[in-house]
């Protein structure tokens, strides 16, 4: 069957479909995605503006339009934390589902760990043993563990690149005080974390998913992808700190013209490389590998596994 998954998150509205069936690989059949910046457009008060409701709107439909073109069979919308976080989230939904017909599902942060955590778990297998997923988006960081396809740990906190970069750094780019005094909101925000997986046994495999990730990579000399999902690819703690330490330095627009670095997220990279270096080096992480699949794939084989049951 021809599944479609519309991934509404802080920075872009993505819609995948791709072909499907029990037990077999899903294989992407078209992917696209309109750059949004949701939580750009949240008031002081939380709210979502009335401008950002509309583009929401605008961009479920085309994402509609699109999948009904495809052929899909069974069309998934989901939205994470900047839908979440928003005061007006419940007014937002229902606009959208009267306006468009598409109903979203507004996961709990705890919901897109398990989530990401089955889609790396199904893609590396039970060799990979105890696994430790970090997945960093632009409103939070989500952080999973364990041995099963369900996480022994799942945990959501506040440290998305989008919501650092607007509460955090100031300037373009930011000065050394803003970075410093961000690091330490970061470690600070991680306590928690950390504490929950003291008792766990360590990681065989630390895997990271997530755009943020994989620009970080590519930065340090990951192969680009147009080479391909399944070409490995790593992140060490050391090539991090020395990324981490030239981007603090650069203008956003300096680095877009970066091979891997996206310019609707350049601005928002230098915030997901300091939560990237403090969560690895906090964690005992020497080097993360990185993963092709993650939360929309994640949606995905939850609900194979469904109608497998059904």
């Amino acid at each position: 069957m021809r599944l479609g998954v519309l991934d509404i998150g802080s920075n872009t509205v993505h819609l995948l479909v791709v072909d499907a069936r029990s037990g077999g690989h899903p294989m992407p059949a078209h992917s696209e995605k309109s750059v949004l910046r949701l939580t750009e457009h949240v008031n002081a008060k939380g709210k979502l503006s009335t401008a950002g409701a509309d583009a929401l709107v605008r961009a479920v439909d085309t994402a509609r339009r699109s999948a009904k073109r495809l052929g899909v069979d069974d069309l998934m919308a989901f939205a994470t934390s900047a839908v979440r976080d928003a005061s007006n989230s419940g007014d937002v939904i229902e606009q959208v589902r009267v306006e468009t017909g598409v109903d979203i599902d507004v996961l709990t942060g705890e919901d897109e760990a398990r989530l990401t955590f089955l889609a790396v778990r199904r893609w590396y297998g039970w060799s990979a043993g105890r696994l430790l997923v970090l997945d960093i988006g632009g409103g939070s960081l989500e952080v999973a563990a364990g041995i099963d396809e369900t996480p022994a740990v799942a945990m959501s906190v506040p440290l998305g690149a989008g919501r650092l970069t607007r509460e955090w750094l100031p300037g373009d780019p930011p000065g050394a005080a803003a970075v410093d005094a961000l690091r330490a909101h970061v470690e600070k925000s991680l306590k928690p974390v950390v504490d929950a997986l003291a008792e766990a046994d360590r990681a065989d495999r630390v895997v990271a998913t997530s755009k943020t990730f994989r620009s970080l990579a590519r930065l340090t000399g990951a192969a680009p992808s147009s080479a391909g999902p399944r070409v490995p690819r790593q992140l060490s703690l050391s090539g991090l700190r020395q990324v981490v330490a030239f981007i603090r330095r650069i203008t956003a627009a300096d680095l877009a013209g970066l091979d891997g670095v996206s310019a609707a997220r350049a601005h928002q990279l230098l915030a997901g490389g300091v939560v990237a270096e403090a969560t690895m080096r906090m964690l005992h992480a020497e080097s993360v590998d990185l993963c092709p699949w993650a939360l929309r794939e994640g949606v995905i084989l939850r609900r194979l596994d469904w109608l497998d049951g059904a």
